[in-house]
């Protein structure tokens, strides 16, 4: 009966590091989906903030005549 008691428990102990791992990886996971959305909300703010400003200085430009004319 020793080697099923051995077996039962590597089992248990493997068992018991996947689940660690497993908790280590999900909270790694939500981390990384923290920073994936702060991107995510900075690259829309630089998007509009862009947009923006190359609508301004397309109105900022004035249409003039070429000096030869």
């Amino acid at each position: 009966m020793g080697d099923a008691e051995d077996r039962i428990t590597r089992l248990e102990e493997a068992v018991t590091h996947q689940l660690k791992t497993i908790e280590e990886l999900s909270d790694q996971l939500a981390e990384q989906w923290k920073i994936v959305e702060q991107t995510r909300v900075k690259l829309e703010r630089l998007t509009e903030r862009f947009l923006s400003l190359e609508e301004e200085s397309r109105e900022a430009v004035p249409v003039t005549r070429p000096p030869h004319f």
